[in-house]
């Protein structure tokens, strides 16, 4: 009976987001508040179609901690420390404004203790990294200064959860303090990951890309992310700061954007089905019974969030419209708020009505955000933001050069399989002083390379995601050097419909690959041993008693032929007798013209 009720769960989660996600973007209002509204209707308060929200809850957070091992995959200890001023100051700003604002509104409205009050400030303090991130995606601004601004007010809050944790245990000894690990024991154990965690990451996945297969790394990758989260969880941390610190070790290694691409897709679903546990836990009942005190309350929290956040990006010099779209993306409450309010009414801390209150305006906020962006852009502030962001991104462009060299290595050339062939192509282009980037399968072919310095890149080149990052939109000349015919096929296939301009220089196993590369629009595709038979061809004439121009003008005529019966081959390269017949048909025009050279 159980698994059934399981299978039928999983109908339900998928239907649900089936249904409502696609409804939701049509309407302009956003993937997340689908999710949301499809939790809410099949959770326990609505249709009741799931009674037991809490066990869907614990295991969709891993959305969170994939999301968070993405991005830090994105940064790397380099980075993460040039930004410790704006984590630092922005961040904790943020945290203790919003805080204090909140504690002083539940003072005039609430009947609690300034320890009750402060608390649950805290908790609405927090932002949903889970939530803001993707709408910051989505609207292209995480990669300008203010969208980086944004994330490193929710990196903070990320970190914050675990002193809020602890200050909790604190005012709440009433808790099962028995099983709390000290604080230093944490402490210790980031300083070892961060020393020796890259030193143990990474020759695991170089033993398991040589020797497994793609299916294994994903496993491999999984692994890494769901251990450190796990220990970081064992020690008093949170998993989702555990996945944030497995990425940032990995963010240097030649596997992060392999990883980044596998993962995608787990990190998708989690969220999609995080956000629907949130949706069932929001018990739209006591919304419908005091409609307008909710939502008042939702409005005033996001009211403050977006004057806090305003105001610290004003004092940084941004524009208000700026400071005002991110106080918008941030204005939400966070998933962590759900972890705390937890934690509080365990502990007998917060009673539970204040809790339930608490937990659904949060989820209101949640709800509300992607429509006040919406809003917002219609108003017609979008469009000056991104001019605006532009000339910032330009202004700051050194600074992001110092955040991050390799990344602002600009490559002319991108070589896809860097096997004896690219090698070849590499070493003239590094001569020449021409930047490339490689992709390639090999691991020991990218440990190589990295041993000279030259940007790789571990994947398959035949998925889009690993081109991108490899910065084929930004490159001149795509040369695919690739082994696997049919790896070779996809990849010119995928860029003459993703990346038009690329120029694709390609290299043909045998004439059968050639007539395929032709058909699919590749000009002269590079026969691997043609240039090196006519060398040879050439040397032998020259032994056997010719001239070196009457080898020259020998291997120019059978160049010339040649090329011609490729051409002619293409048109009629799938019908065999065809085929035979022009061969035979050109072997005789081939002697006929040496025939008639001889003569001359």
């Amino acid at each position: 009976m159980d698994e059934h009720q399981s299978l039928l769960h999983a109908i339900y989660y998928l239907l649900a987001a089936t249904i409502a996600v696609p409804l939701f973007r049509r309407l302009g209002l956003g993937a997340i508040l689908g999710y949301l509204v499809a939790g809410a209707i099949i959770g326990p308060h609505e249709l009741g179609l799931i009674y037991q929200p809490e066990a869907t809850f614990q295991f969709s957070e891993l959305g969170v901690v994939l999301l968070l091992f993405v991005i830090g995959l994105e940064l790397n200890p380099h980075q993460l420390w040039k930004m410790r001023l704006d984590v630092g100051v922005l961040g904790s700003a943020q945290m203790l404004l919003t805080a204090l604002a909140i504690t002083g509104l539940i003072a005039v409205f609430l009947d609690l203790t300034w320890q009750q009050g402060f608390m649950i400030g805290l908790a609405l303090a927090l932002s949903s990294t889970a939530f803001a991130v993707p709408l910051m995606e989505e609207h292209k601004i995480m990669g300008v200064p203010i969208g980086r601004k944004g994330f490193s007010i929710l990196l903070l809050q990320d970190l914050a959860v675990i002193p809020i944790l602890l200050l909790l245990a604190n005012w709440a000894p009433s808790g099962d303090t028995e099983h709390q690990v000290p604080w230093w024991m944490g402490l210790c154990t980031v300083a070892f990951l961060l020393l020796a965690g890259a030193r143990i990451f990474n020759p695991l996945l170089q033993v398991v890309a040589k020797y497994g297969s793609r299916e294994i790394l994903t496993a491999a990758g999984l692994l890494i992310v769901l251990s450190v989260a796990y220990l970081m969880q064992m020690v008093g941390f949170s998993m989702s700061m555990g996945a944030f610190l497995a990425g940032m070790l990995l963010a240097q290694s030649s596997f992060r954007h392999q990883l980044a691409a596998d993962i995608e897709p787990f990190k998708g679903l989690l969220l999609g089905l995080f956000f629907i546990a949130v949706g069932m836990s929001l018990n739209l009942r006591l919304l419908f019974a005091e409609p307008l005190m909710i939502l008042l309350f939702a409005l005033t929290l996001m009211l403050v969030k977006v004057l806090v956040v305003t105001l610290i990006l004003r004092i940084q010099k941004f524009p208000l419209k700026d400071g005002l779209l991110m106080g918008v993306m941030l204005a939400q409450g966070g998933e962590f708020a759900f972890v705390v309010m937890a934690t509080a009414e365990q502990s007998a801390f917060i009673p539970k009505e204040i809790g339930n209150y608490v937990v659904l305006v949060v989820g209101i906020s949640m709800a509300l955000t992607s429509p006040l962006v919406m809003l917002y852009e219609l108003v017609g502030r979008k469009r000056t933001m991104q001019e605006n962001a532009q000339q910032e991104s330009q202004q700051e462009e050194n600074s992001l050069k110092e955040l991050d060299q390799a990344d602002a290595h600009k490559a002319e050339v991108i070589i896809a399989g860097f096997g004896r062939f690219g090698q070849i192509i590499g070493r003239i282009l590094t001569a020449s002083n021409i930047p490339f980037n490689a992709l390639d399968k090999n691991p020991d072919h990218i440990e190589f390379l990295k041993n000279y310095g030259v940007k790789s890149y571990y994947g398959d080149a035949t998925r889009i995601e690993l081109l991108e990052a490899a910065g084929i939109r930004e490159a001149k000349v795509l040369v695919v050097a690739l082994v696997n015919i049919e790896a070779s096929l996809a990849v010119v296939r995928l860029v003459k419909a993703h990346f038009p301009h690329i120029t694709l220089i390609v290299r043909a196993r045998d004439r059968a690959h050639a007539y395929q590369l032709a058909e699919l629009g590749v000009e002269n595709p590079i026969r691997e041993i043609y240039e090196s038979s006519l060398s040879a061809a050439m040397r032998t004439l020259t032994e056997v008693g010719y001239t070196e121009g009457q080898s020259q003008n020998a291997i120019d005529i059978f160049r010339e032929h040649d090329q011609s019966l490729l051409h002619q081959a293409i048109a009629i390269s799938k019908d065999p007798k065809e085929l035979a017949l022009l061969v035979k048909q050109s072997r005789k025009e081939l002697k006929d013209l040496f025939s008639k050279d001889v003569q001359l």
